[in-house]
């Protein structure tokens, strides 16, 4: 019993002195705490649905800016990792029986797997022509499945996969609990070492590699790393929605993570997956208006584009906090003093 109140005093003067002291930290909490216990104010299967799709595809969208946004390799063929992890986790599933929990971490590293075959031909490459040369992998590999229509199924794709449970309750929990650990997991790689070569990368590679740093060594890390989040949000994907088709490696698909992750903000993690959270429903909401719902949606995601160039969440996070000209620390906006330096925020 002693050591319950000693974890919950813990618990209490980490929430008082790191999380209250900024709005973004109280927002994410908030966020959190929505996620989950969201399930006890409503079970709508469709509203859990959405959601649940809202966190397979927040977690592909925080891969790619694992990859592009923080090494600068600009990914246009994301939907290969999807793809990748989707249809290995179903065909495992189907001919070998794997149960879910088996087969979606092995769809992760069959996408490592991808990441290594594309990371390696395109280390020589940037800019225009990197993204046009990872934009031709989900295409070869959808000519692959058409070829092998006995295998993959072919334009229909297979279905009849195992359930990621029996109830919607369990995969709301399930999908949401994963995204918000391999979320904080990226945001963690991010945050380290490894991170900050990531981001010098992106900055200047020569410099970087003048330091003695091996950045081929680094970048094919970062195409794995991102290859393995977006093939475990493929199987989750495919276990889901209980079939795997070639539409999991179309180009929108690819073009669709990277408009996520440019509204939201890149080289941030949580601008991303704040950016599915908006768009992914609002895009449903638009479904009342089913003639101008594509209209809506890009006047939005134009709008935003437009007025907040470097993304929404960091627009937001900019106009309720400001950073210490000394000590670099984040303060809300309301002070007048550093928390950490006490030097002038004015």
């Amino acid at each position: 019993m002693g050591l319950f109140w000693f974890y919950v005093r813990r618990g209490y003067r980490v929430v008082r002195n790191e999380v209250l002291v900024l709005p973004s930290r109280v927002i994410l909490g908030l966020f959190v705490m929505t996620l989950l216990f969201l399930p006890l104010f409503t079970q709508d299967a469709y509203t859990l649905r959405i959601l649940i799709l809202t966190s397979i595809f927040a977690i592909l969208a925080a891969s790619w800016d694992l990859l592009s946004g923080y090494t600068g390799q600009m990914n246009f063929g994301h939907a290969l990792f999807f793809g990748v992890g989707a249809y290995t986790a179903a065909l495992l599933n189907l001919y070998v029986h794997i149960p879910p929990w088996g087969s979606i971490p092995l769809g992760g590293m069959a996408a490592v797997l991808a990441g290594l075959v594309i990371g390696i031909p395109c280390l020589r490459l940037r800019g225009t022509y990197l993204a046009l040369t990872t934009l031709a992998f989900p295409i070869i590999l959808m000519g692959i499945i058409f070829a092998l229509p006995g295998i993959t199924g072919g334009e229909l794709g297979v279905s009849g996969l195992t359930r990621l449970s029996h109830s919607r309750i369990w995969d709301y929990y399930i999908t949401v609990g994963l995204m918000l650990i391999l979320c904080t997991v990226m945001w963690k790689i991010t945050d380290s070492n490894t991170g900050v070569i990531f981001h010098a990368i992106r900055e200047d590679e020569l410099a970087v590699r003048s330091a003695g740093i091996n950045t081929t060594r680094y970048k094919l890390l970062a195409f794995s790393l991102s290859g393995f989040f977006a093939g475990i949000s493929g199987g989750l994907y495919a276990h889901f929605m209980r079939i795997a088709g070639p539409s999991t490696l179309e180009v929108s698909m690819s073009f669709t993570v990277v408009i996520w992750a440019i509204f939201g903000g890149i080289v941030t993690i949580y601008g991303p997956v704040g950016a599915v959270f908006i768009l992914f429903p609002m895009l449903e909401f638009f479904r009342f208006w089913p003639e101008y719902r594509t209209l809506m949606f890009a006047g939005v995601v134009l709008l935003i584009l437009l007025y907040m160039p470097e993304g929404l969440l960091p627009w937001i996070r900019d106009k309720i906090e400001v950073q210490c000209p000394r000590c670099k620390i984040r303060n809300a906006a309301l002070r007048k003093t550093c928390r950490i330096c006490t030097a002038s925020l004015d």
